[in-house]
């Protein structure tokens, strides 16, 4: 009767049974990122190790081109075209400082002062996007064309006097002159400044303005100390976005400058289309990447940011 009464022993959990790793599931992140990673080597990655090649090979198109390493083509081509070099940096820095000058105060109203009208000046931002880059660059030979109503007024004025006297027009003609090209490098890449900075600025807490007022910030505090500095990823990405493609930009230069105003992405167009030295060509192509490369690395570690919109 004991052993019939005893409590039976307590059952021990099993434990579950493991399930095999599901390999597949591990596997599909990669599978996602195969088309892009595809899309990179085919036209990203193979035709940087082609133009590498091309760089160090002597010959002509009619003996035809191989590799001998002749690593003094960089040197050739960087002696030979140094000042379309500068050239390109200093219209595109200055063409970099006018777009963030003049797209940070409409950034600014858009995000914090556009209201019911934020959706009309975006639109407004983005429409010259629906149209051609070379109509638009075209379009500016008409607006700075000799005897037209902005250079009149210009001259009325006597900025052309200013201008011609920083050496960035001839007497009172604007086209073909560094101020042409510069506008046109301006009007192009104005949107890539606006729409970083858009995006960093409406991403800041408006609490944070109120805070600031409360603690009797003035206006011009509150902006430096509270809105500038939390909009500098769209500052740093609207500067790159805007003096990368501006400083190997061809179309500006050969449509509204003249051979005075030439910058390196017309020398390389040259060389590839009517001069057919390519190995120049690629050895400027390379010179220019390596020299952009230094610049931003440089600029994103000064900036003191690395969170980049």
């Amino acid at each position: 009767m004991s052993t019939l009464t005893e409590a039976p022993p307590p059952l021990t959990p099993q434990a579950p049974e493991a399930k095999p790793p599901r390999r597949r599931g591990r596997l599909t992140p990669y599978w996602l990122l195969l088309p892009g990673m595809l899309w990179l080597v085919v036209f990203f990655a193979l035709p940087m190790i082609y133009q590498a090649s091309t760089s160090v090979q002597t010959g002509s198109l009619e003996t035809g081109y191989e590799v001998t390493w002749h690593f003094a083509t960089y040197w050739d081509a960087l002696s030979a075209y140094w000042p379309q070099f500068v050239r390109s940096v200093l219209y595109a820095g200055t063409a970099t400082i006018l777009c963030l000058l003049l797209g940070y105060p409409l950034a600014y109203l858009i995000a914090f002062r556009a209201g019911r009208w934020r959706n009309l000046i975006m639109i407004l931002v983005i429409a010259p996007f629906f149209t051609s880059f070379l109509i638009r660059t075209l379009a500016w030979k008409t607006i700075l064309a000799d005897g037209g109503p902005l250079v009149g007024a210009l001259n009325s004025l006597h900025v052309l006097d200013v201008t011609s006297w920083l050496g960035l027009t001839a007497g009172d003609r604007v086209l073909a002159t560094p101020l042409a090209v510069i506008c046109g490098l301006t009007y192009n890449f104005l949107p890539f400044m606006i729409l970083p900075l858009y995006t960093s600025l409406e991403r800041i807490d408006g609490r944070l303005h109120e805070a600031a007022g409360d603690l009797y910030a003035r206006p011009w505090t509150t902006f430096r100390k509270v809105t500038f500095p939390l909009s500098m990823p769209g500052v740093v990405s609207g500067t790159l976005l805007t003096f990368i493609p501006a400083t190997g930009d061809y179309v500006n230069a050969d449509l509204l400058g003249s051979t005075d105003t030439r910058m390196v992405g017309n020398v390389i167009q040259t060389q590839f289309l009517r001069v057919l030295d390519y190995p120049t060509a690629a050895a400027l192509s390379f010179i220019l990447m390596a020299a952009i490369l230094l610049m931003v690395t440089f600029y994103i570690r000064r900036s003191g940011t690395e969170d980049l919109v």
